[in-house]
């Protein structure tokens, strides 16, 4: 007699548990099928500990970056850009969070004007000029007898002169790192006119750079990116503390953002 008692209870037991996997899986099925926070939301609540938690879980999580990064879109504001990366510092949309915040910080430089160029060796506000001012000074403060001519044979034997300090971006074109100069929302163009400006603007920075603009392949609204590949890692960290320094927006990027 107990015997047949103990059979019935864990044959009562297994069909409860066969029918509460029945009742999970069917759960699970309608959560996908509506698939929306708000399903997954009660799927997890009912089922804590269940055969698809991870997964329902996992959804949720895709599900709130999507909604938080439109709520940033729909904002379009540095302050919205930068909380979302905050929150999601390696979602699927923070590179793209990164960019729009970046290029405000290019917007703020007024459009109207170009920026301010490179000093030249010598110029007003140089080094070179602030030296001559002074000499100037001294010599008016104190006039001396005038330096005799060297001989033409000594003129003849004068040291050879110094060869011209490499520029940031001569050791461009032998490297896997990568600049990004802006992100534009209304195509090529305004990216390429934005290059003119800053080729013009810091000619010596930029000498021998080319250009590319790769459009964004995210399901977002389509951005247009305004880089320069094939730069060693130094040649790139020189080029953006040069244009930074200006106030020109610049940002240097590990290869596996351009690809």
């Amino acid at each position: 007699m107990d015997i047949k008692i103990l059979v019935a209870a864990l044959t009562l037991a297994v069909g409860i548990g066969v029918a509460g996997c029945s009742r999970e899986q069917s759960d699970w099925e309608k959560a996908r099928a509506a698939n929306n926070a708000d399903s997954y939301e009660l799927f997890v609540k009912k089922y804590p500990t269940g055969s698809f938690t991870g997964q329902a879980q996992a959804r949720l999580k895709e599900l709130y970056e999507e909604r938080d990064w439109q709520k940033a879109r729909d904002t379009d504001t540095p302050e919205a850009y930068q909380l979302f990366l905050k929150q999601y510092p390696e979602g699927k949309w923070t590179e793209e969070a990164r960019i729009r915040v970046e290029n405000f910080s290019l917007a703020q430089a007024p459009s109207g004007t170009p920026p301010a160029p490179e000093a030249a060796p010598g110029a007003p506000g140089s080094g070179a000029t602030a030296a001559g001012t002074g000499a100037a000074a001294a010599v008016k403060a104190k006039p001396s007898a005038p330096a005799p001519h060297p001989p033409a044979h000594a003129a003849a034997k004068s040291a050879p002169l110094p060869k011209p300090a490499a520029t940031p971006g001569a050791s461009a074109g032998s490297g896997d790192a990568v600049i990004q100069l802006g992100a534009f929302k209304t195509g090529t163009a305004a990216a390429n006119h934005h290059w003119a400006r800053l080729e013009k603007s810091f000619p010596t920075t930029l000498k021998g750079l080319t250009p590319t603009v790769k459009s964004s392949i995210a399901p977002a609204a389509p951005l247009y990116r305004l880089q320069v590949t094939g730069l060693t890692r130094g040649a790139a960290l020189a080029i953006c503390k040069t244009l930074k320094a200006k106030k020109q927006a610049c940002v240097v990027l590990p290869k596996a953002h351009h690809q």
